[in-house]
């Protein structure tokens, strides 16, 4: 059985500043599990129309709860050496992701590559232009607003133990997020500001859906 979520945000910047931010989050004060992003593979498609990316992100996190995880992770398996590693993980995942200035949108598909013994989150993220700027192909003024849809999926196949794993995952995905959102928000704060403090300038409301 997979766990299904979804939500939504509106970001009240242009796409084009949503964009250009997303590629310059890390560092940020919010994001300090983040520790490392490497880019794996870059390349226009043959129209020339798309950037197609593949990154590979590197961060800690703790997974699930220690006390009744730690078998499952490595080292685990009682002591205090098992709770240690089941309460910060190192975890590496695999980003994809296409941008396409023309439909002014930005997809991204995220899935981790580690303890995948454990569970699977597969995340899609969908940063596009709001629908009442897309008829103009020029139009960037401040009112402009950036629509974010994401879904997520969490499997595990622990028997016995997988509904609880992905109900945890699905709270700490939830946190995450809004840490993400503060993130995102931080670097457009700065990109707007020439590389300044942040700026109180960038507005989001979010909203869960499933």
């Amino acid at each position: 059985m997979v766990r299904y979520f979804s939500n939504s945000a509106d970001i009240g910047s242009a796409w084009e500043h949503v964009a250009s931010a997303f590629w310059r989050r890390y560092p940020n004060p919010f994001s300090a599990h983040v520790l490392t992003e490497d880019v794996l593979h870059r390349e226009l498609t043959a129209d020339g129309r798309r950037l197609l990316s593949r990154r590979l992100l590197t961060k800690t996190s703790r997974l699930v709860p220690p006390r009744w995880a730690e078998r499952f992770l490595p080292g685990g398996g009682g002591g205090n050496g098992g709770a240690d590693n089941a309460s910060r993980c190192v975890v590496h995942l695999l980003e994809d992701s296409v941008v396409d200035p023309v439909s002014r949108s930005l997809t991204t598909y995220t899935t981790n590559v580690s303890h995948v013994a454990l569970m699977k989150v597969e995340e899609r993220c969908v940063f596009r232009a709001s629908e009442e700027e897309q008829p103009s192909s020029s139009s960037t003024s401040s009112s402009s607003s950036t629509q974010l849809r994401r879904d997520v999926w969490i499997s595990s196949g622990v028997y016995g133990f997988n509904r609880a794993i992905q109900e945890v995952a699905l709270a700490r995905y939830k946190a995450n997020q809004r840490n993400a959102m503060k993130g995102l928000e931080y670097a457009l704060s700065r990109l707007q500001d020439g590389g300044g403090e942040p700026s109180s300038g960038t507005d989001t409301t979010m909203k869960d859906e499933g």
